[in-house]
């Protein structure tokens, strides 16, 4: 594969950066031209680098999902591994909660945001936080990744449908506590 000139480094970075603010705030309704505008590129520098909305979609929630996965790695030697976890798992949901484009990626049937490569560092590196603080005891034996994806998917409903209710995701989170009868 050719190595990229650093002008074009730099053009995909900047559409990368404002593909991220814009579909963070409108999801995948915002028009291409929009984010070569937010970008200071013409929508050909765009197209260039990606091929459609959607790869550029993918692209900027693959690249937050490494982001996720990458801090759930730096916390898997840390001390606590349940409260760890547990922290982790509301600061996924608050972060992924403020933009849309992840939000509508994990939701979308069949999450591809959670299949391709990033995804699947994140369901890794986050199973090792589930399977520390399972080991700890602080954490329910009867709860996989899967089902942590599909939590997370519950909360971020909860967080955008129902702002302001935060003691709900404080229920899921008593919820993935181990109890004497789990």
């Amino acid at each position: 594969m050719e190595k990229m000139r650093a002008d074009a480094r730099r053009n995909r970075a900047k559409v990368l950066a404002a593909a991220e603010e814009a579909f963070a705030a409108d999801g995948l309704a915002v028009p291409l031209d929009d984010i070569a505008r937010l970008a200071g590129v013409g929508a050909g520098t765009v197209y260039r680098h990606f091929p459609s909305k959607e790869a550029l979609f993918q692209a900027v929630v693959l690249e937050r999902i490494e982001q996720f996965a990458e801090e759930a790695r730096a916390l898997a030697t840390a001390d606590n591994p349940g409260e760890v976890f547990l922290d982790y798992f509301v600061r996924v949901i608050k972060q992924a909660s403020l933009n849309r484009a992840i939000c509508d990626a994990l939701a979308e049937t069949g999450g591809h945001a959670f299949k391709a490569g990033a995804g699947d560092d994140f369901r890794a590196a986050y199973g090792e936080l589930l399977r520390r603080a399972q080991a700890a005891g602080v954490v329910r034996q009867d709860i996989d990744g899967d089902d942590l994806r599909a939590l997370i998917v519950g909360c971020l409903a909860v967080e955008r449908y129902a702002p302001g209710r935060e003691h709900l995701v404080r229920v899921v989170v008593d919820g993935l506590r181990a109890s004497a009868g789990n």
